[in-house]
């Protein structure tokens, strides 16, 4: 797939086009003089000419590359179809993706007066820069797609013995596949079974976990082996308490036993943690839940605070 940039478009001051410049420098604050830029997650607007043909025909006139306020104007990829934490590179330069589309300003916006619909809300996106450098029209765009990395550990003495097939681990991968198929998004899942031993365990999670997610399962109960929580939560920079509190009074109103699970969810550096029990049913249980909270968890843990 070829993606290039067919112009790069610039305003001095908000409420009005954006006219086609030779070149722009993306800086840490966005486009350099353009009156958009800031310490803001909506640094630099990016729409699609598929896009513009499309409203030529609502419009029925030819439309200038700027006229929706975008500060690149790209050729080759359906940009509404990509995700926030999705990237692209062009040339030095790399940009985030953090918003699709956005809230329409109506009568303040010139093509809005015009037509009474603009395309931007809807199909234009935003990004912020992660690298700066100069872009220019002509300019070769690569996307990266965001690929989310899950650890799947499964504590078990027997299990890691091979005297009892590990069922959770392998259920925690099939729900976690579908949860991220269908938000579109794309992961790459790693398992290991390991017995319950909390120097093993730590060895996980300490350093660079190289993960975006870590779901345990097994070892959250009150036996003399159930180490999982013991080692999970000294390590937590920040705990997500209310999630985990959640689950036990909604699953332990029917089935006290629940109530005595002392699983935890947290973050460690950059790492969603989750501690889950080592049941099959547990675990369909935990992740019904957690996943409702999963894409907003990881949108704020990257700085995105999208609602």
């Amino acid at each position: 797939m070829s993606i290039k940039v067919v112009s790069v478009n610039i305003s001095e001051k908000k409420g009005t086009i954006k006219e086609p410049v030779a070149q722009i420098e993306l800086n840490e604050i966005g486009v350099q003089g353009d009156a958009h830029s800031g310490k803001w997650h909506r640094q630099v607007s990016l729409l699609g000419t598929e896009s513009f043909r499309k409203f030529e025909l609502q419009a029925k006139r030819p439309l200038h590359y700027g006229e929706f306020a975008e500060n690149i104007t790209t050729e080759g990829i359906t940009l509404y179809e990509t995700h926030p934490l999705d990237r692209f590179s062009i040339g030095e330069a790399l940009l985030e993706v953090t918003q699709i589309g956005k809230k329409c300003h109506g009568d303040s916006c010139a093509i809005y007066r015009e037509v009474g619909n603009c395309v931007m809300p809807k199909e234009g996106i935003f990004c912020r820069v992660l690298r700066p450098g100069i872009v220019k029209a002509g300019d070769l765009m690569e996307y990266l797609p965001r690929i989310f990395k899950v650890k799947v550990i499964t504590l078990s003495d027997r299990a890691s013995a091979g005297e009892y097939e590990d069922r959770s681990g392998p259920r925690i991968v099939q729900l976690m596949e579908e949860f991220f198929t269908s938000v579109g998004w794309k992961a790459e899942i790693e398992r290991v079974v390991i017995p319950d031993e909390a120097t093993l365990l730590k060895q996980h999670l300490k350093g660079p976990i190289n993960a975006d997610i870590v779901i345990t399962t097994g070892g959250t109960g009150i036996g003399p082996r159930d180490i999982t929580v013991d080692v999970v939560k000294p390590l937590l920079d920040k705990e997500i308490p209310g999630i985990m509190e959640h689950i036990r009074v909604k699953f332990g109103a029917e089935k006290p036993n629940a109530l005595v699970s002392r699983g935890v969810a947290g973050v460690i550096g950059e790492t969603l943690v989750y501690t889950l029990p080592g049941s099959v049913k547990a675990v369909e249980e935990y992740l019904t839940e957690i996943t409702k909270t999963l894409k907003h968890s990881l949108f704020m843990l990257n700085g995105l605070d999208l609602h």
